[in-house]
């Protein structure tokens, strides 16, 4: 499953519930406007009026193996990134 819109970002919201043994997602950027949630320890924004969008919704796909990240504008620090135990590529 791609995600590369805020349409796609509130899909991915509801197959959390719906599909958590989804085993393969990319991440990109989202439309103009919105970003993800900043990490730990950010460096400074331009654009701090984006909407932020919650980046840590991937922790409940418990059986992800592959995780693409694609242009995907992430600031900081995410260590719930390396939180999948089936995860075989990042």
């Amino acid at each position: 499953f791609t995600v590369n819109s805020v349409i796609k970002y509130n899909a991915m919201r509801a197959m959390a519930t719906a599909l958590p043994n989804l085993q393969q997602i990319e991440i990109g950027g989202l439309n103009g406007g919105h970003k993800y949630s900043d990490g730990d320890d950010p460096h400074e924004q331009e654009n701090e009026n984006d909407t932020p969008h919650a980046i840590d919704i991937l922790s409940r796909f418990r059986n992800l193996r592959l995780l693409s990240l694609y242009i995907a504008p992430l600031n900081g620090r995410y260590p719930l990134l390396f939180q999948f135990p089936l995860l075989q590529k990042l």
